[in-house]
């Protein structure tokens, strides 16, 4: 038996949801059903409905197929308003770009009246929330199917520093070669460890990255994983400063949006884009989307206190 063959379940489960979401008792909230107010309507069966002077909010849209989501807007009646929510980055369950919440955003950013509002990291405010968001990212990291480059590193690293937790490696040599990146600031390849975790690998004197190096014959550079993306920009671009230009990263929509100063698109990008193209390759590989970059006002820096 599904949930949605058993109307009382798929009414039970569905209002704790809700009874969360407005802030109001059972007991209210059965009246709000019986006088109409609220509706609960299963995606799959919309034909033939129209609403009127209602407020259809469809969440977790990453979950709903994209056909879905235009199916519920043609339903829109008169003086009726639409509010399409979903995870396109932590909780899809297909590739990127290609869930409902992903492509309602494409479609929906062109529309003379709908507005689309990005929400990252910075905009979570449930306690535990970014913690959790970086957990999850650690974990799809410590997922990755590492390729035989990544494995010997690893293998360097977890013998020459076996108190660092490491999350993952990653080969930069094949994306270097792809895009012709001969800077001597990019390494051959980046091993990413968990917070607090960064002098156990390097060691007191850079002796265990040295070792770490000797044995591979690869220039290899260490980051922690946080939630500061400037970091992994930092440490893998070629262009060793333009770290200092980015004003600021998070996540929008399906994408990892980096703020970069006016005056600096030129050196972030590249000639012919490679340094944007290498830099997409390796976020792919480790997060799971694709670069946007915008340009913008660099803010002024807080003068510190004496």
């Amino acid at each position: 038996m599904t949930i949605t063959s058993d109307p009382e379940m798929y009414r039970s489960i569905a209002s704790e949801y809700i009874e969360d979401i407005l802030k109001v008792g059972s007991g209210d909230l059965e009246q709000l059903y019986d006088a109409g107010k609220i509706v609960l309507v299963d995606p799959h069966f919309l034909r033939g409905r129209t609403f009127d002077n209602s407020i259809i909010v469809l969440d977790d849209s990453q979950s709903v197929p994209p056909e879905t989501i235009v199916e519920v807007i043609t339903r829109l009646g008169e003086g009726s308003r639409l509010i399409v929510a979903g995870d396109p980055v932590f909780q899809r369950t297909t590739e990127p770009g290609k869930d409902g919440a992903s492509l309602a955003r494409e479609i929906l950013l062109g529309e003379e009246n709908a507005t689309v509002v990005d929400l990252g990291v910075k905009d979570i405010v449930r306690p535990g929330a970014r913690r959790g968001i970086r957990l999850l990212l650690e974990l799809n990291m410590r997922k990755r199917n590492m390729d035989e480059v990544e494995k010997s590193v690893y293998e360097a690293a977890r013998i020459r520093a076996p108190d660092a937790d490491i999350i993952t490696v990653v080969n930069l040599l094949d994306p270097k070669r792809r895009w012709g990146i001969e800077s001597d600031h990019t390494p051959d390849s980046l091993i990413i460890v968990k917070e607090k975790h960064m002098g156990r690998l390097i060691g007191q004197r850079g002796e265990r990255i040295a070792q770490v190096e000797e044995e591979t014959g690869l220039k290899v550079r260490g980051i922690p994983l946080t939630l500061d993306f400037r970091e992994l920009v930092r440490a893998i671009h070629p262009v060793a400063w333009i770290h200092r230009h980015i004003i600021d990263t998070d996540f929008a929509g399906p994408l990892l949006k980096l703020e970069i100063a006016r005056g600096n698109m030129g050196p972030l990008m590249g000639q012919r884009g490679v340094y944007i193209r290498f830099l997409d390759e390796i976020v792919q590989k480790l997060l799971g989307v694709r670069v946007h970059v915008v340009e913008a006002e660099e803010r002024p820096r807080k003068r510190r206190r004496r």
